[in-house]
């Protein structure tokens, strides 16, 4: 079968489409690839820079959606049901296998683009807001990057779960329009954002982009509120001064959805089946920014690295 491989840590421009076996371990759903989401981990392993480094050559790709050629008896999953899955690796490929608790059944009324697009960045957010963030109905939550991937799943579950008021920061008026496409009541840019938001004005902070905006973040909070690290796109790290905490009694929380729900067999389910009936309704629509043919695997990484996407990618095998 085909599929990507990243065999040397050189950048997106060094994966390669290649063919290899195709996946036959017991215990696993096997499933034909019909769409594959592409995240900023997957840009940071064709770099070495991502906390899991598997031994060269592999198969990047954590999430799919597709349809299911086998199954292990007792799993729930008969051969062609239309699933959603997080193989964690090898999703960059015509077929993959997944475990059956990260293997999730797939309604109807969800495509297989837009199937390929939600786990990873909903569960991301569902984790941030509501179990580290604690999220109560009527909060205003400011979301970072709200054109992105993770971005437009943090509008929407903010909004699926109660927020009063949501409001994205951009960087560019073109990607307010797909922040408030995705739902978000307000949009500011991220240049002198806290003189358009205000001071003491949000309860939560979604932060996936880090950088130089940190403090004002902090600054943004009412007191009791809370910032949730996400991760760094910007691509530095910020540091903070532990007094601003202090002096209205707000809180940085880090964000380690990976990390706490792959080692909880059943937490991403329960995620799942809680997030379900707005995936449903259609609360929760992932936005698709662009798709790509395996192939062109370079071009959709790199996009990620300028900057230049927005919503969540997918790679079509």
């Amino acid at each position: 079968m085909r599929a990507i491989h990243i065999s040397s840590l050189e950048g997106p421009d060094a994966v390669e489409l290649v063919d290899v076996p195709e996946p036959a371990e017991d215990g696993l759903v096997t499933i034909a690839v019909r769409a594959a989401g592409v995240a900023f981990p997957e840009l940071l392993q064709t770099r070495g820079l991502y906390q899991l480094k598997p031994d060269l050559p592999f198969v990047p790709g954590a999430e799919v959606s597709g349809v299911v050629e086998s199954a292990p008896e007792g799993s729930g999953f008969s051969v062609g049901d239309r699933v959603a899955a997080l193989p964690l690796l090898g999703g960059f490929a015509e077929k993959v296998q997944a475990r059956p608790d990260l293997t999730f059944h797939l309604p109807d009324e969800v495509t297989f683009d837009e199937a390929a697009s939600f786990t990873f960045n909903y569960a991301t957010v569902y984790f941030a807001l509501l179990e580290r963030g604690g999220l109560a109905p009527g909060e205003t939550v400011l979301v970072h990057g709200a054109s992105g991937g993770i971005g437009t799943a943090a509008i929407q579950v903010a909004k699926a779960f109660g927020a009063g008021r949501v409001i994205g920061v951009v960087s560019t008026e073109a990607k307010g329009e797909v922040a408030t496409a995705a739902g978000a009541d307000e949009v500011v840019l991220a240049d002198g954002f806290l003189g358009a938001v205000g001071k003491a004005s949000v309860d939560i902070v979604v932060d996936p982009v880090g950088g130089d905006r940190f403090t004002d973040s902090l600054r943004s909070l009412r007191e009791g509120g809370r910032l949730l690290v996400i991760g760094f796109t910007a691509g530095s790290i910020p540091e903070v001064k532990v007094n601003r905490l202090l002096l209205t009694n707000v809180s940085v929380v880090g964000v380690g959805w990976g990390a706490f729900a792959m080692t909880k067999p059943g937490h991403v389910g329960t995620e799942w089946e809680a997030m379900l009936p707005h995936l449903r309704s259609g609360a929760l629509r992932p936005v698709v920014g662009a798709t790509h043919p395996l192939e062109d695997a370079a071009t959709a990484l790199t996009s990620l690295e300028t900057r230049t996407v927005t919503g969540k990618i997918v790679l079509l095998p």
